[in-house]
């Protein structure tokens, strides 16, 4: 490590000002960043945690029936709420081991947007809306490709917002070592249609699998899915799959997610 300064404001107006500085970064869980700046990836001149803002912490439903999420949040409290739906609760569980849900953040996870994260998928699945302490962006056009986002210098999440679906389920196929989702498809399923969501398998980060949510639309049923083949091109190729098996993976975990959702 080297030496840098560290702020842990107790507001969001104070931690924006702390990220104004040059060089300043946020520090959400620090699952990502510690490990980065261990091994000199990157340098900032100041950590600004955002773990002690009480604005951005908890769990409530909202009066539309959306859960609302403070990006603060980590990854145990939301696997552990009743206010959650299963379909994301189970997701929230099932990420790293105790020690990473015990500091892991929301908030954390979607301001990184890593290619083989989970929440991504559950955010684009669900139709999210990732708030920030400057507007509300909807998570159709949240996502910008791998590690990249639509946030802009300083701004923070501090909340997400799902609504909630009919029926939803989340399945992983994990890399494991790293526990990350070597492939992951999130399915849920709303009063006007079908999301199907995926991550770990394109070069391009999460996207929506656009004819199994017309299929599933349609009939929500795995049987619906049963001959549809996802494209290899532009999936992820490297020591622990081609493209074409991660491909074929996406097929086969959306059916099992529909199934366990029906």
């Amino acid at each position: 490590m080297y030496n840098f300064d560290f702020e842990k404001p107790s507001t969001i107006a104070d931690a924006v000002a702390a990220l104004g500085d040059d060089e300043a970064q946020a520090l959400g869980g620090g699952q990502t960043l510690i490990p980065t700046l261990k091994q000199r990836l990157a340098s900032p001149s100041k950590l600004v945690s955002l773990k002690g803002i009480g604005e951005m912490q908890g769990i409530c439903i909202a009066d539309d029936g959306a859960v609302c999420i403070g990006g603060a949040s980590c990854h145990a409290d939301v696997a552990g709420s009743s206010d959650v739906f299963a379909g994301l609760a189970g997701l929230a569980g099932g990420i790293g081991d105790p020690a990473v849900r015990a500091r892991g953040t929301i908030g954390g996870s979607l301001a990184n947007n890593d290619p083989a994260a989970c929440y991504p998928a559950a955010a684009l699945g669900c139709g999210a809306t990732i708030i920030t302490n400057n507007r509300a962006i909807v998570a159709d056009d949240y996502f910008e490709g791998m590690f990249a986002t639509a946030l802009e210098e300083g701004e923070i999440v501090t909340e997400v917002r799902f609504p909630v679906p009919e029926a939803s389920n989340y399945q992983k196929f994990e890399q494991p070592a790293s526990r990350f989702a070597l492939v992951g498809v999130f399915v849920a399923k709303y009063a006007d249609g079908v999301r199907v969501a995926v991550t770990g398998a394109s070069e391009e980060g999460v996207f929506r699998w656009a004819e199994a949510e017309a299929a599933l639309s349609a009939n929500f049923s795995a049987e619906a899915i049963a001959d549809l083949k996802l494209d290899s091109d532009g999936m992820i190729a490297d020591l622990h799959g081609t493209s074409e098996y991660r491909a074929h993976l996406v097929g086969v975990l959306t059916r099992r997610a529909v199934a366990a959702a029906a």
